[in-house]
């Protein structure tokens, strides 16, 4: 059951598709007395100039949710500030990664869900002040607030992802391997990209073009002395089965002659100072303008420029710097200038060094900057920092929107850096600038449950991280990992190692290991669309599966994918296996590159295994049937007919196989279903199998 409550006049985020009548709670609902008679459950709220909400949270209660958010799958004893940052160093202590993702559910004898349609700063306090607190603050009491109460944690879960509506399904294509780095600077470097891998016979759909592609870094432009005949270099990559990604950033260059400006510029399509002019904030290209995406007409009209690559043959797209990202504000120059000048005929004491690179560090992102700009909504003002988290979400919307009309039947493949529920209708996220660490390995593992929950199923980090000097071990293990992911993306940043997989000593292991993930694409692609149909998650907490087992309760490290599997993957430096822990018997699944696969029957309880660099461990559940394909360089000439099916019966297994054509929009495939009997004895089934 969902009870949607409205304090004060919230912004309509259009976050929530389903249509919900609300309950108006004023400020004598909220006395002392009786504020906790006003909810379904024993939360307690204040709603004067801010908003407060409390409830006392039980030893052994979970709380779940937040999607991009930072630690672990229980977000239990930390602080998370829902306010979306560009901030590549996203250690334990940050409180705000790219995202705002602001539903969570609480798990105990109280189970609930809450989620706060609030477009503004949002602060989660779940145990972190008082470990038996749970304290939500937002700046202005103007929000919805929907409370959702269920059978169990999974049931709120689904209940919420009906209410937010339907997740973007992307292009089969966008299921196979893909390559980029910030680095790639003409089309003779992605030839090379191209050439290296198919020489190494490695898996491979797609390529990306990062802000060099672009003349100056203008937006819906290509520089022809990088990339002459760019409409046929794109051709040429698709006969080769290679798809090119360019990034559109949210910055628009401020130059004559540049028709994205002048347009901008003479439709009051960008974001205002509070004097009306135009806001100037330095990016990539050096002054910009940022759209005003809030505005209809600017949406359109900036979705529409999508069409320039379209026509190019281009058929993917990320957006990026959507936060939005700021390098420096004109009033911020003008601010630190004023503090140098002050500073100029004191001595240079140690202190006053450190405040002057304070100064020049503190320009970028500067949260002031939000406070300088004004959207315009259906002709009302609004400054940027009240509504700060939904900029990303209205970017990516305005390229969804547009592909909707420009391309109506076809998949385009779209994701984003900076997002808010809802933007999930529109494409999925990629979780921004990550380092080349083993926790941050770990840190995407337990965030894709989270993610999910809140719609964004499409959805990856930058395998092997995008910052820092990866090692071949850990690039394997992310691969190993990142083989279940739906975005599978390996990207690194200018002037760090190359981390192509042909880089490396033995490059057969890598190829492996995407061999592997063409092997698997049919199963992910069919448990990725019923996941979108049925409003279901692709990754799962244990718990979910197994509620009544108190360990899997507590297990972070080792998820449910799909229908049937369990994923265990390694994510420690020099760890030669790991220890995992069996809800049930399964049956244990090695890839191996010696001898294709292993099988055997594990017991429930808790095991060792050894997984080698070059080695994948996958679990099967009890009479859950896997299908598995063989080995593609690509999602073109992979056969999804014929496959190998694995799983251990104790009774009869049946699997629901839904297959389509792969781009077409809306997705009206055909669902085969398989059934396989035990009639004796458990056994392990190793068959062929083809589908008409």
């Amino acid at each position: 059951m969902i009870t949607k409550y409205c304090f004060g006049t919230p912004f309509e985020t259009e976050a929530v598709a389903m249509k919900l009548n609300s309950t108006t709670v004023t400020s004598s609902d909220l006395t002392k007395e009786d504020s906790k008679d006003v909810f379904s459950f024993p939360i307690s709220i204040k709603s004067d100039h801010n908003f407060f909400l409390e409830y006392d949270m039980a030893k052994d209660d979970i709380v779940y949710g937040l999607g991009e958010a930072n630690r672990g799958i229980n977000k239990r004893g930390y602080q998370y500030i829902s306010y979306c940052t560009d901030d590549p160093n996203h250690t334990e202590n940050k409180f705000s990664l790219y995202g705002a993702h602001n539903f969570i559910i609480i798990d105990g004898d109280q189970c609930f869900g809450l989620f706060f349609d609030y477009p503004g700063k949002l602060t989660f306090d779940i145990g972190y002040s008082s470990y038996s607190k749970l304290r939500v603050v937002a700046e202005e009491a103007n929000l919805y607030l929907y409370v959702i109460s269920g059978a169990s944690s999974y049931d709120i879960i689904k209940q919420f992802r009906e209410m937010i509506g339907e997740s973007y399904l992307p292009p089969l294509w966008a299921f196979g391997y893909q390559q980029s780095r910030w680095g790639y600077k003409t089309a003779s470097d992605i030839r090379t990209v191209a050439d290296e891998y198919q020489k190494h016979g490695i898996g491979l759909d797609a390529i990306y073009m990062d802000i060099d592609y672009m003349e100056q870094y203008k937006d819906f432009t290509v520089d022809e002395e990088k990339f002459p005949n760019f409409t046929e270099f794109v051709a040429e990559m698709k006969n080769r089965n290679i798809h090119l990604v360019p990034i559109i950033d949210a910055g628009v260059k401020i130059e004559d002659g540049y028709s994205v400006y002048e347009e901008g510029v003479a439709n009051n399509y960008f974001c205002k100072r509070e004097d009306g002019t135009d806001f100037i904030a330095g990016v990539w290209p050096g002054d910009t303008h940022f759209p005003d995406f809030f505005k209809k007409d600017a949406r359109e009209w900036f979705g529409n420029k999508y069409q320039t690559l379209l026509e190019k043959g281009i058929d993917g797209f990320w957006n990026d710097m959507n936060e939005p990202a700021i390098f420096y504000s004109k009033e911020g120059l003008d601010e630190a200038y004023e503090e140098v000048k002050k500073m100029e005929n004191k001595e240079l004491y140690l202190s006053n060094i450190f405040h002057l690179k304070y100064l020049m560090d503190s320009l970028q992102n500067k949260e002031d900057d939000h406070k300088r700009f004004y959207h315009d909504v259906e002709g009302k003002k609004v400054r940027h920092d009240k509504v700060h988290n939904l900029y990303g979400y209205y970017m990516t919307r305005a390229a969804g929107e547009a592909f909707h009309n420009l391309n109506e039947s076809k998949r385009i493949l779209l994701f984003s850096r900076s997002s808010y529920i809802g933007m999930h209708r529109y494409g999925g996220i990629w979780t921004g600038d990550n380092h080349s660490w083993w926790s941050h390995l770990l840190l995407n593992i337990k965030m894709m449950p989270s993610l999910n929950m809140c719609g964004f199923l499409y959805s990856g980090a930058d395998l092997g991280g995008f910052g820092g000097d990866v090692t071949r071990d850990l690039m394997l293990r992310w691969l190993a990992f990142g083989i279940f992911t739906p975005l599978m993306r390996n990207h690194s940043a200018i002037g760090t190692r190359n981390q192509e997989c042909y880089e490396f000593e033995s490059a057969e292991e890598f190829k492996h290991l995407i061999g592997i993930r063409y092997r698997l694409i049919p199963y992910l692609y069919s448990e990725f669309v019923k996941a979108v149909k049925k409003n279901d998650m692709l990754f799962r907490p244990l718990a979910f599966d197994y509620p009544n087992d108190p360990l899997s309760r507590h297990i972070e490290d080792q998820l449910m994918l799909g229908e049937g599997l369990m994923i265990a993957p390694v994510y420690t430096q020099n760890a030669t296996g790991r220890y995992i822990y069996l809800p049930e018997d399964m049956l244990y699944l090695k890839f191996t590159k010696d001898s294709d696969f292993s099988m055997e029957v594990l017991t429930k309880g808790h095991h060792y295994i050894e997984v080698d660099l070059s080695e994948v461990p996958l679990f099967v559940k009890q009479n859950h049937i896997l299908p598995l394909a063989k080995e593609a360089e690509n999602t073109a000439t992979l056969d999804r007919k014929n496959f190998t099916i694995l799983c251990y019966l104790t009774k009869e297994a049946s699997y629901e196989f839904y297959e389509d054509d792969g781009i077409t929009l809306p997705a009206n495939g055909t669902t085969n279903i398989l059934t396989i009997d035990c009639p004796n004895a458990a056994q392990i089934v190793n068959s062929e199998f083809q589908f008409a």
